[in-house]
């Protein structure tokens, strides 16, 4: 039964998402706020107003940019992984822009100086280990200590319909991993701006003076189809559904597809003897520079087609490939690597793999901290939820 309506609801959504309105598309709401006023944005590729880049949008409304700040993967998504993103001016519009993942990740004084406002518009995954929501709390911690307003145009989650997996130890604290919420927190954007100004998770418990243009028409059951891909190894819907679950290998000694034509959706490596698909990581410049494996033949499983088939019928965070590929590989000392402790916000999850706890078990370690984060949420949430996916499950 449940199968069956969590079915009926996908297509309601699909039927419905195109009436989704993006806080960058509601000109009235904000643009009088942003009139004679010295503008820095946060934005990306993403950061479009139907086929129009933002930077332009604004330009030809005569909005002042004073500055872009580009996050991981820079201003034009053209950055690889962990790549630093340079300074410097964008060819195409002129426009100065200052990297946020280079030699600093929060804007300085300097940087922000003279500016009235900060717009915030780029698109999110709903992962705690996407980037651009630790960018996010630099940029608020930022203004608030410069008494600069910052607007966020909100965007739709695409993983926003459930919340799963550990909740981060802030003995794990790191730049892919900044606050106490599970691996799949449920929020926007903007919601997450909230709940860092609202739990005092900003240096010293400051404040940040928020402007929130929200969404029309979404709610967090929808699955929101992004129109543009919001990183360079995440090109479809399958890999956006993949990555809360699949990220957790880049912990390992496996290699996630990076350097193929299905980034974060297949999973092998070359000792790997289990699996019939078989991949050969290539380097590409500015998706790929130097993939795990490269050029090395690498057995495994194609999951494209387990996010449309079981992820969104079933929303979860899927540990067992972790457990079932710990358990068969011959090369177990090496298996993890110290990025998986940070990646999972503890390192619970890996002795728990190490030393045999089944699936249900680690997650019913979850659900204590689980449960008080919900409740934590629902103060921040600015659309209707999906609580009664929950009761039905639990029936």
């Amino acid at each position: 039964m449940i199968v069956f309506f969590s079915l009926l609801l996908c297509f309601f959504n699909i039927c419905r998402a195109q009436q989704v309105v993006t806080g960058a598309q509601q000109f009235p709401v904000y643009l009088s706020s942003l009139k004679g006023k010295k503008i820095g944005l946060v934005v990306n590729q993403t950061s479009t107003v139907g086929n129009t880049h933002l930077v332009d949008t604004f330009q030809k409304l005569n909005i002042k940019i004073n500055v872009i700040f580009a996050p991981e993967h820079g201003f034009r998504g053209n950055y690889s992984a962990g790549e630093k993103v340079k300074s410097g001016i964008d060819k195409q519009s002129g426009m100065k822009v200052v990297s946020l993942y280079g030699t600093n990740k929060k804007p300085t004084p300097q940087q922000l100086k003279g500016l009235d406002y900060v717009v915030f518009d780029i698109q999110d995954v709903g992962a705690r280990f996407y980037t651009y929501i630790s960018t996010l709390h630099y940029v608020m911690e930022a203004c608030a200590e410069s008494g600069i307003k910052l607007m966020i145009l909100d965007r739709p989650n695409p993983n926003g319909f459930y919340v799963d997996g550990p909740v981060l130890d802030t003995n794990f604290k790191s730049f892919v991993g900044m606050h106490p919420v599970p691996i799949v927190h449920g929020l926007t954007v903007a919601e997450y701006a909230q709940m860092i100004n609202g739990e005092g998770w900003l240096q010293n418990r400051i404040k940040c003076q928020l402007h929130i243009v929200k969404m029309q028409g979404y709610d967090h059951n929808y699955r929101y189809a992004l129109p543009i891909k919001p990183s360079p190894n995440l090109p479809t819907m399958s890999s956006v559904y993949l990555y809360p679950s699949l990220c957790l290998f880049e912990g390992t000694n496996y290699s996630l597809g990076r350097g193929t034509t299905k980034p974060f959706e297949c999973l092998g490596k070359p000792t790997n003897k289990e699996g019939d698909y078989v991949f050969t990581p290539k380097s590409i410049q500015g998706v790929a520079d130097n993939p795990p494996h490269m050029n090395q033949v690498c057995r495994g499983y194609d999951l494209s087609s387990f996010a449309e088939n079981v992820l969104l019928k079933q929303p979860q965070l899927y540990i067992q490939w972790l457990i079932d590929l710990y358990a068969i590989d011959s090369s177990k000392g090496s298996f993890f690597n110290p990025f998986f402790d940070k990646l999972a916000g503890t390192d619970s999850l890996r002795l728990q793999i190490i030393t045999g706890t089944s699936e249900q078990e680690i997650r019913k370690s979850w659900e204590k901290n689980l449960q008080k984060y919900r409740t934590i949420r629902m103060k921040y949430l600015l659309y209707p939820d999906f609580r009664y996916i929950y009761k039905a499950r639990e029936k």
